[in-house]
């Protein structure tokens, strides 16, 4: 028995770990990898193993980057079930199907560009079909209901508090001349405190455990600044008359922010500036999160019942866009605004178009509201680079940047530690496996899990093993 990981490995992002027991080959997580267009594009086509062999898939949560291959893997010829939670497979006909649509919108965009220039057209990395094939694949399991993915292989899944939906795995695995061994997978751990969602659920009892260590080298500021940073950027757009560009994943974290924003204008701190949620996911995840309240914490749940109009994700001067030529009407738009729009990272959708339109303009402000993985275009900007490139051609970044730390919804060094520890509680881990992580990261949180008596903590590399004796 062993895990061997092929994806989030000493990079945080393409969420991947393959599992052999009994004779069986199960994918923990299908993400799709995020960087350099070029090399991100080869390494999600190029799948490192036989699509057609692996038995199952168990799915951690939606967010693309754990599930968006998927289509990519159906498309090599996988032909097995796809467990996750029900939350997790609502979410999931939304976003494979917008991913889908994405990437084939871009490419069309972009091939315009290169049949005028006499180059050969791209390709999408996969279609609207393969999205479609890989959700009816999808098997909904309840949070804490034990089920056989296979005879000696058996799975539980518990609340990560990371986003609706979102679990960890826990696989008891039973091969024939080995002796029982617990996996804990801890998908993307969640924060305690944390708006819409309740805590993460601490397990114990594993023999191995791989687990996430996104912000292994830090401590977020106090969740109540975002609500402070939100407020004070939003009246400052309001007065310069200027657009508030806010990347954010379409799912979990556009839902967080209008959140907080509702709150705000509940509260009469927000200026009377329009707000604009320009993604296609958007009225579907509502509905979503909307038929999934056995997922929310008390907060949540007590603003339903108590507002007037029991719609949290709802305000005055809040407008979903839908289509197309909506969205592009926001960019002739002279009055000052807010525009919440994917992806979080500025790798795809409509955010790239906002960006190109009013990124060299001083009065706006582009505000990051999640981790940014290294090499993607939203890295490239919070960093500070002054030149960037959108669809090929290059702009000045002359917009105001800022980051809203306290809105990550990745637990930080203490809250992992707690998680760590709480894990060999019974003390029966024999190894930890770091993941989802760079190497700084890791490392710091590698040193202090073996202050704190963790022994035989891993930073696996892509293709590393490890064993489950």
């Amino acid at each position: 028995m062993h895990v061997q990981f092929w994806g989030a490995a000493r990079t945080v992002t393409g969420s991947m770990h393959l599992l052999e027991c009994a004779g069986k080959k199960i994918l923990l997580d299908c993400g799709m990898y995020q960087g350099r267009r070029k090399e991100a594009f080869q390494r999600n086509r190029d799948i490192p193993f036989e699509p057609s062999k692996i038995d199952a898939v168990i799915v951690s949560h939606a967010h693309i980057d754990h599930t968006g291959n998927l289509p990519t893997l159906v498309r090599g010829g996988f032909r097995g079930p796809i467990y996750s939670t029900s939350g997790t497979r609502d979410l999931a006909s939304c976003m494979l199907l917008d991913s889908a649509h994405i990437q084939e919108h871009d490419v069309e965009y972009v091939n315009k560009k290169r049949i005028r220039n006499g180059q050969s057209p791209f390709e999408p990395l996969y279609t609207t079909a393969d999205a479609v094939a890989a959700i009816r694949k999808y098997r909904s399991i309840d949070f804490g209901e034990w089920f056989d993915v296979f005879p000696g292989i058996r799975c539980q899944y518990h609340l990560a508090g990371h986003m609706l939906g979102a679990a960890s795995v826990e696989l008891v695995l039973n091969e024939p001349g080995h002796r029982e061994v617990r996996l804990l997978f801890s998908g993307d751990i969640g924060r305690p405190g944390m708006p819409i969602l309740p805590d993460p659920v601490l397990v114990d009892g594993a023999d191995y455990v791989i687990m996430e260590a996104t912000y292994g080298d830090r401590s977020h500021e106090p969740g109540g600044d975002a609500m402070k940073m939100l407020r004070e950027i939003a009246g400052k757009t309001w007065k310069q008359g200027g657009k508030l560009l806010i990347p954010a994943f379409s799912v979990g974290r556009t839902q967080e922010i209008v959140y907080r924003l509702n709150l705000l204008a509940e509260k009469g701190e927000l200026p009377p500036i329009k707000v604009f949620v320009d993604s296609p996911l958007a009225v579907c995840v509502s509905d979503v999160f909307r038929s999934h309240v056995e997922c929310f914490d008390e907060e949540m749940l007590q603003h339903i019942l108590n507002e007037d109009d029991q719609d949290p994700l709802k305000f005055e001067n809040l407008f979903y866009i839908r289509k197309v030529e909506h969205s592009k009407e926001l960019n002739k738009l002279k009055e000052p605004c807010v525009i919440v729009s994917a992806s979080g990272m500025c790798e795809g959708g409509r955010i790239l178009h906002h960006l190109k339109n009013n990124i060299e303009d001083p009065k706006n402000t582009i505000l990051f509201t999640g981790y940014q993985a290294p090499h993607t275009l939203g890295r490239r900007i919070l960093d500070g680079n002054k030149q960037i490139r959108i669809f090929g051609d290059e702009y000045t970044v002359r917009a105001n940047i800022a980051k809203l730390e306290a809105s990550s919804g990745h637990a930080d060094q203490p809250e992992l530690l707690k998680w760590a520890l709480a894990a060999n509680r019974k003390n029966t881990v024999r190894q930890y496996a770091l993941v989802h992580t760079e190497m700084l990261a890791a490392t710091a949180l590698r040193q202090l899990m073996i202050e704190n008596g963790l022994k035989n903590v891993m930073i696996p590399d892509r293709s590393d093993r490890m064993n489950l004796d």
